[in-house]
């Protein structure tokens, strides 16, 4: 493992739960698996105080309760309760169209930290039409301001695409007029149901370019006020980030049903069998779990990455989008413009400056994936 030998492995330092992959919206970029949990295979509440536990123990310091839509589950005020008792910053991740006066008042007194909101845009019918859901948008100003009203922290979540893009000057208004404390631009990634989507989804260099340019002239509007954090695609790129801050380097990911993942999609790698939480300790799992060694550090990499100097800034970059584009998890990121698949990129951005978009597969349980819209 080279540079992150076992016996100075760090803890993670956050542990995201998805507690479900219910949801009333159905967003095509979501960044849940294409197989999604039904609710009947989530882990009972028990475990997952068990996990919150551990967590703890294991020195990590903060939980992002997440999904799906975390608040279908009728236990987060307990999951958030026992998240302050052994002192972790508790961070909830929300649509905001289930949040209502009474649950938010409980997830208070129970001790949350923190909200992110996301919109899908500032105009009410693309924001419908992108997250399948009428009436969404008036619920989450609604949640918005419930928010504001019990003094919680408030991210503003907004993720960009092709399809929404242009807006983005009025959505960054709309997070200042909702008093967020931060501000999230972040183009969708392309892996789950965004690569399956990503068709419609990919802007063109010039939206990228019109984009970069608002959110840099926001920073200087809002600067002492707002805080607004970016989040750029990977197909623009000429190197990598680092994905997750590293394969098994700074956070662990619970499904709803209990895998331990080093990333949202690990699952799609083949010939990796990840832990359950049901059966191992997150402990045990983050330390000794092969899944979580095969893309540790830097000695299963291959060339241009194995003699680069930023392998220990990027570590290789994302080893899903590998095996998505290249058909190997272990070759070079293509975002890496010395990967010899980088050209795969290249092609998705020349498809994206075509005049019009297909129309959306939607995300949604317990069915096959179809074009809707």
């Amino acid at each position: 493992m080279s540079a992150l030998a076992v016996t100075s492995l760090a803890p993670p330092m956050g542990l995201l739960a998805e507690l479900t992959h219910r949801c009333p919206l159905r967003c095509p970029y979501c960044s849940n698996p294409l197989e999604l949990e039904r609710g009947a295979g989530e882990l009972d509440t028990a475990t997952w105080l068990r996990v919150l536990d551990e967590a703890a123990d294991l020195g990590i310091l903060q939980v992002h309760f997440s999904g799906g839509e975390p608040t279908v589950r009728r236990d987060l005020p307990d999951l958030v309760r026992r998240a302050a008792e052994r002192q972790l910053y508790s961070n909830l991740i929300t649509s905001g169209v289930m949040l209502d006066e009474r649950m938010l008042g409980g997830l208070v007194e129970a001790g949350l930290d923190h909200v992110q909101l996301s919109f899908q845009d500032v105009e009410t019918g693309n924001a419908e039409r992108i997250g399948g859901m009428a009436g969404a948008q008036a619920k989450k100003r609604a949640a918005a301001a419930l928010i504001q009203h019990a003094g919680l922290p408030l991210t503003v979540n907004l993720v960009i695409h092709r399809q929404n893009i242009d807006h983005l000057p009025a959505m960054i208004a709309l997070g200042a007029e909702l008093r967020a404390e931060r501000i999230e631009v972040a183009h969708v990634q392309y892996y789950g149901w965004g690569l399956v989507n990503r068709d419609a989804l990919l802007p063109s260099r010039a939206q990228l370019e019109a984009a970069t340019a608002e959110v840099e002239a926001a920073r200087g509007r809002f600067k002492g006020r707002m805080v607004i954090d970016y989040v750029t695609p990977d197909y623009y790129a000429e190197r990598p980030k680092a994905c997750m801050g590293g394969w098994g380097r700074r956070f662990i990911n619970i499904t709803p049903a209990g895998k331990a993942l080093p990333c949202h999609a690990a699952e799609t790698l083949p010939g990796l069998t990840f832990p359950s939480v049901r059966e191992a300790s997150l402990a045990a799992i983050w330390r000794d779990a092969p899944a979580f060694e095969r893309y540790r550090g830097t000695d299963w990499m291959v060339e241009p990455c194995r003699s680069c100097d930023r392998r220990e800034i990027d570590w290789g970059g994302c080893r899903c989008q590998a095996l998505a584009l290249t058909g190997d998890a272990a070759n070079a990121d293509p975002a890496c413009a010395l990967s010899p698949h980088h050209g795969a990129m290249r092609a998705a951005i020349a498809a994206a400056d075509r005049a019009t978009a297909p129309g959306f597969v939607y995300r949604r349980i317990g069915a096959a994936p179809t074009v809707e819209a």
